[in-house]
């Protein structure tokens, strides 16, 4: 059981990583209590998935611009700070989240605007805090410190949409986005705990040239290119997340309660893959092992897409048995998404130079958020032309053809060895 359980070394050789990991958990939390509150909201207000799509289209620009700049800025200037201005943004973005609920204001286009200042703030504090964790732990433990990470975010990502859709439903959107607001001073405590972090000596001023400068050595690096590719199939075209408030409505029942089961049995099946991950610091071929993850996740979503075309419509409006199978193939996806997220994280920390880190993280940024908001548009806009079901088939079908096509183009990607790494 030892080899197979999570390796909690990082925990114990940094006190730094510790107090992170555990400022970042709990905020978490609260983030995805909003996260699922906000869809739920715009579901509420208009009864279509196509403006809860519309939700990712409004972040994903600040996101973008956001997750470049930031990650120059993190490689600029002391990533400590960088991640606790943003992190006050973030906080502030959240209030008036909460405000506008408790006004009862009901205005969908305000949602809109509060996400996409969300989606920037959150862009720009990503990329240092991800660049932070190589400079707390060792490089040979940086698959057991993201294996970690992987069960902090299996916790909240299991109880957030869990108690989001709990708590809308009984105790409304309000106090629900204020619980956000209560938990995320833990993420400023953690971040004020850390030492500084100056930049070093081959740094170079944020901006446009520096932003270059990351791409320049991107486009240099075909493995690392991969992991931000492949990522990217599985994230736009086998995205269920936009669906879920319609399936929870008319297919499997139960409302929002029932999303927030759904969206819970990924994060669990996350959680699950970080608890035993132990076997996972032994894997040197993480580039096969990224490829085989994401063909999983197309698999988990088509089978959840052949679900909800088996249960059919809801008519009495009660939760069906259907539940149960949809469940475990959205935890099935979130295992799958959680290796793949391990590996991933684990080739671009440990083939990137420090002076660049920031601005690689930043990429990688903008492609792990941007590619599920292109995702959920394009599965919020499919259903004008088909039905949930289909769509989910369909979608987790392509990803993994796609997957499969990329990377027999890219076969030094399934060669990748951790011993030997070539980025």
């Amino acid at each position: 059981m030892g080899n197979l359980l999570a390796d909690i070394t990082p925990l114990r050789e940094s006190t730094a990583f510790r107090r992170l990991w555990l400022g970042s958990a709990v905020a978490a939390l609260g983030s995805q209590l909003t996260l699922v509150a906000v869809s739920l909201e715009v579901y509420r207000l208009t009864q279509d998935s196509l403006y809860v799509g519309l939700l990712s289209i409004f972040a994903l620009g600040p996101l973008v611009v956001g997750g470049l700049l930031g990650g120059a800025i993190a490689d600029a200037h002391d990533r400590r700070k960088v991640a606790l201005l943003a992190s006050s943004v973030l906080w502030g973005t959240t209030a008036c989240l909460a405000l506008q609920a408790w006004l009862q204001l009901g205005n969908v286009w305000l949602l809109y605007a509060l996400v996409a200042v969300q989606s920037g703030a959150q862009a720009i504090n990503q990329p240092a805090r991800s660049a932070i964790i190589p400079v707390l732990v060792r490089k040979e433990l940086l698959p057991a410190a993201n294996a970690l990470s992987m069960i902090s975010f299996g916790l909240t990502f299991t109880a957030g949409p869990l108690l989001a859709g709990v708590l809308v439903a009984s105790i409304g959107f309000a106090w629900t986005y204020t619980i956000d607001v209560a938990t995320f001073a833990f993420a400023l405590w953690a971040l004020l705990r850390l030492p500084a972090m100056p930049p070093g000596e081959h740094a170079r001023p944020a901006g446009l040239r520096s932003v270059v400068e990351g791409f320049g050595f991107l486009g240099t690096r075909p493995n690392l290119r991969m992991t931000f590719i492949i990522d990217l199939v599985a994230m736009i075209f086998a995205q269920p997340r936009a669906l879920m408030p319609a399936i929870g409505a008319l297919v499997i029942g139960g409302g929002e309660a029932t999303v927030g089961v759904l969206l819970a049995s990924t994060a669990v099946g996350a959680f699950l893959a970080g608890l035993f991950s132990g076997p996972l610091g032994g894997v040197c071929r993480q580039g096969a092992a990224v490829v085989w993850s994401v063909m999983g996740w197309g698999a988990s979503v088509a089978g959840f897409g052949l679900v909800v075309l088996l249960a059919g419509p809801s008519g009495a409006g009660g939760v069906t048995p259907w539940l149960v199978p949809a469940a475990l193939c959205c935890a099935l996806a979130g295992i799958a998404d959680s290796v793949s997220a391990v590996f991933r994280t684990t080739i671009l920390q440990a083939s990137t130079p420090d002076h660049l880190r920031g601005r690689l993280q930043g990429v990688f940024v903008v492609v792990v958020a941007g590619g599920p908001r292109i995702g959920d548009m394009l599965a919020g806009g499919g259903t004008k032309l088909l039905s949930e079901g289909w769509v989910l088939l369909l979608g987790g079908l392509l990803c993994i053809a796609v997957a499969w096509t990329v990377a027999h183009l890219q076969l030094g990607f399934l060669k990748y060895d951790a011993r030997h790494p070539v980025p």
